[in-house]
C-alpha cells in the first residue's frame, strides 16, 4: 500500500553564525533538500532552484517526517513555499524524544544506540561541501542523513521504542514512542485534491 508519507531533511549554505544568529531562518538559504517518498519507494533530492517541484509534492498534504524539523527544516523551508507548512501534518522525532526525556538528542546519538551506525558527517560538513562546490558529495551526504531518520521512525513504528546514548555514562537510554507507519487521515475518505494555495 502506497503511503502518503515523507521523510526529509535539508542543508543550508549558511551557518547561523554567518547570518546574524539562530532567529533569521530565511537567511542561511538551502543547499539541498533530501526526501524519502513511501508513494512511490524513492530517495530524492532537490537543489535550490528545484525546490518549486517539492512544493508540488507537498500539495498531497503529505505526513512530513524529520528530526528537528519543526523547529529548524520547516522554519529554512517556509520562505520557499507559498503556503503555511502548519497546514501539513509532521511528525518531529526529535521532539517527541524531547517530550518524554525533558531534553534534546542528537540524530548521531539516536542512530548510534538504535541502528549500531553513525552519520556521516555534520551540518557544518555539508556548508563546506556546498562552499567547495562538491554538490554530489553534499547531496550523498543529504540522503545519507535521510536514510539514518527513515530508519529511526520505521524501527520507533515497529518497536515502539528508540534507544539513545546519554551524555554521561555508557549504558544505552530507553525512550518509549507512539508512532505508526502512517498518514494521520489514513482512515479516513480520501479527499479531493484542493490546492493549498
Amino acid at each position: 500500500m502506497s503511503r502518503n508519507i515523507i521523510v526529509f531533511d535539508l542543508e543550508t549554505k549558511n551557518a547561523f553564525d554567518d547570518v546574524g544568529g539562530r532567529d533569521n531562518f530565511a537567511a542561511l538559504k538551502i543547499s539541498v533538500l533530501g526526501c524519502y517518498l513511501y508513494s512511490t519507494n524513492e530517495y530524492k533530492v532537490f537543489e535550490e532552484k528545484e525546490l518549486p517541484e517539492f512544493e508540488n509534492i507537498l500539495q498531497k498534504k503529505p505526513l512530513l517526517v524529520g528530526f528537528n524539523s519543526k523547529r529548524f527544516d520547516t522554519a529554512v523551508l517556509q520562505p520557499y513555499i507559498r503556503f503555511d507548512l502548519k497546514q501539513i501534518p509532521q511528525l518531529d522525532i526529535m521532539e517527541e524524544l524531547q517530550k518524554f526525556l525533558g531534553h534534546r538528542v542528537s540524530l548521531e546519538s539516536v542512530a548510534q544506540a538504535t541502528l549500531g551506525r553513525s552519520k556521516t558527517g555534520s551540518g557544518m560538513d555539508a556548508i563546506r561541501f556546498w562552499r567547495n562546490g562538491e554538490i554530489e558529495k553534499l547531496k550523498a551526504y543529504c540522503l545519507e542523513d535521510v536514510r539514518i531518520t527513515k530508519e529511526i521512525f520505521e524501527y520507533g513504528a515497529k518497536h515502539g521504542e528508540l534507544f539513545y546514548t546519554p551524555k554521561f555514562g555508557s549504558a544505552k537510554g530507553r525512550a518509549p514512542v507512539n508512532w505508526k507507519l502512517s498518514h494521520p487521515d489514513e482512515n479516513e475518505e480520501p479527499k479531493k485534491q484542493q490546492s493549498l494555495f
